[in-house]
Parts: structure tokens; sequence; C-alpha cells
């Protein structure tokens, strides 16, 4: 079978109907382009599955120019602020940034097609276990790389302590006096939902609670693997179906809590006068709805990993070091529970 020729950036020009300058723009993710524009020219490069290459002058100077961010998802809240970070940060170095969409069904799987591309100097993933292949990948092309949200011992890593979020969160519902808290799952099991899961129960366990298993409920929708409003709105309707409340609902994050209120409130149901709802992420939403949840200090978080990757690129001897993000609570009106 013949070699399949290269798609180049020329082509994807003349595909989207743009001069090269703008592709080039698309690609550095600069904002002097419009969004009708930056969707016309990735519409064009995902039809001709263009795959840009290192540029002739960093192979020349050796100098790492292309950051690679690897993401299940770039328009999820959780997300969302932890690029803002990054892209905070990033002013402070000579680098330009192309995020990799994973998808949140098989991010683990899916970065091993990252490396195909061609385009990384350095490399921050979020949310995403290294497998060995990958691991391998990193180790012969010698790319510098942070993990944020899972680890490894061979990297640099800002993981989230998610059980630990887990048993805070259920301690918290616990100790304002709720007697039966129910939680909302996500429909597809990650790290992040399995840890908070763990020490949401032994929370309950450690204070001796009843466990409610039939109030551990799942909504029908996978998109972002049902970490969305959509998820938790349609979780309560299966409260409702079942006839049989928590006197308080543990959400895995923010997103599916907005999507729980609004459930809540179509259903007459107020909070926290007649249930007690709670959240995780700490998203920029939830102060406006009183919402209580976890902060994972993410904008901080890509602050940390970006000024980290550039201390490694400058000294690349340094040895790996392991950050633990401490969960923290904000407590606000929707676990207040009335005597």
């Amino acid at each position: 079978m013949p070699k399949q020729k290269k798609i180049t950036i020329y082509q994807v020009a003349e595909e989207a109907g743009v001069a090269i300058s703008t592709v080039s723009r698309v690609l550095n993710s600069s904002p002097n382009v419009s969004e009708a524009t930056k969707e016309k020219v990735s519409e064009a490069i995902q039809r001709l599955n263009f795959r840009p290459q290192v540029s002739a002058r960093n192979l020349a100077s050796r100098k790492p120019q292309m950051l690679a961010i690897a993401v299940p998802s770039f328009t999820t809240p959780f997300f969302n602020e932890v690029l803002k970070g990054v892209k905070d940060e990033i002013r402070e170095m000579d680098l330009d940034i192309v995020i990799y969409n994973t998808g949140s069904k098989n991010p683990d799987e899916a970065i091993e097609n990252f490396f195909d591309r061609g385009t990384a100097d350095a490399i921050i993933t979020i949310s995403i276990n290294l497998n060995e292949k990958v691991h391998n990948q990193i180790q012969v092309s010698g790319i510098p790389t942070v993990l944020i949200g899972s680890s490894h011992p061979g990297y640099d890593s800002f993981d989230m302590n998610d059980y630990e979020g887990g048993f805070i969160s259920g301690e918290h519902l616990i100790k304002k006096g709720y007697k039966k808290p129910g939680m909302i799952l996500p429909a597809i099991e990650t790290k992040a939902s399995r840890e908070r899961y763990k020490g949401f129960l032994d929370s309950i366990r450690q204070y001796r609670m009843p466990i409610c298993e039939n109030l551990y409920v799942k909504g029908d929708s996978t998109k972002h693997a049902g970490f969305t409003e959509e998820a938790g709105y349609e979780a309560i309707y299966k409260f409702n179906e079942m006839d049989d409340w928590p006197d308080a609902i543990f959400c895995l994050n923010d997103t599916q809590a907005i999507g729980a209120l609004h459930a809540l409130n179509n259903l007459g149901l107020r909070v926290p006068e007649d249930i007690g709802l709670m959240g995780y992420d700490n998203i920029k939403f939830t102060r406006y709805l009183d919402l209580t949840t976890i902060d994972q200090q993410m904008h901080k978080v890509g602050i940390l990993a970006t000024r980290r990757l550039n201390e490694i690129i400058r000294n690349p001897d340094l040895p790996a070091e392991q950050v633990a993000i401490k969960p923290i609570l904000v407590e606000r009106k929707s676990t207040f529970k009335a005597e």
C-alpha cells in the first residue's frame, strides 16, 4: 500500500478558505482570531486529518516552542479553570499552546495518539493516567512532562486528593445533622469519581450512619462521563420515581449539582429547606447559587504546573516532585439544615 502523503498547512488554508497565517494563529491558540474562523479552520483540520509538525526553527535551536496540553474536555468548567491557570502563566514562557482533546470516555487510551502528531516539545496532561506504552514514549522522546490530576513516580505531578475530598463531604453533611445522605454518581466511572465515592462511604461508616446504596444514583447522560448538568437533572427525577428521597445530596461535581438544583426547583423542593445539596470543584457559578462545595484550587494548580514545567525545561536533571493538592470545604447556605 502506498504511503499516504502528509497534509500540509497550505492545504488546510485552502480547504478552510483562509490565509496560511490564520491557520497558524489557530494552531497556536491566538486570541486574535474570531470564533467563526476558528471553527472553520478546526473543521478543515479534522476533515483533512492534518497533523502539524514541529517547526524547523525548533529543530535547529532545540529550544522547546510548543506546549501540548492533553485534556479529556476543554468545555467543562473544571478543565477551563485549570487551562486558564496554564494560560495565565504561559505568558512568562516562550511557548505556544496546542490542546489535544482526548475525549472523556477513554482518555487514558486516546492519549497514545497524542504522540503520533509530532507537535509537542513539552506536555501537560490533565486527569489522564499514563499507561506503560505512553510512559515509554515519553521516556524515549525526552519531552518535559507535568501531570495534573494523576500521578506517576517518573514525573512531576499535581494530583487531587479525591478520597479526602469525598470524606470531607460526607463528614460535613453528617455534622450538619443530615441522617440519610444520597449521592449523584457519573455515568462512567473515573479515578476521581471512584475515590470521592470511597471517601464519602468511609465517612458514613466512621460516623456509624446507615449506608443507603439505593440513594446513590446516576443520570442517563454519558456526555463528559456524566459530570454534566443534564446528568444531575436526570438523577433527581430518578429519586422522584423511586419516591425515596435522601435528606441531602452529594453531587460528585458542581455541574451535576447545578442540574440537580434546577430539577429540584421544578419539583417544588427547596434547597436547603426541604433537602440539602452539595457539589464538588468550587467553580465560579457556585458562589452565586450559595452551593456548598469542595475547592480543588484548579486555577492555582494550572499556574503551579506550568511554572514547574518551565523549571524542568531550564533544568532537565531536576528530580521529579509529586504534590498532593489538599481539598478545602467551602460551606454555603445549600447545606444549612434548619432545626
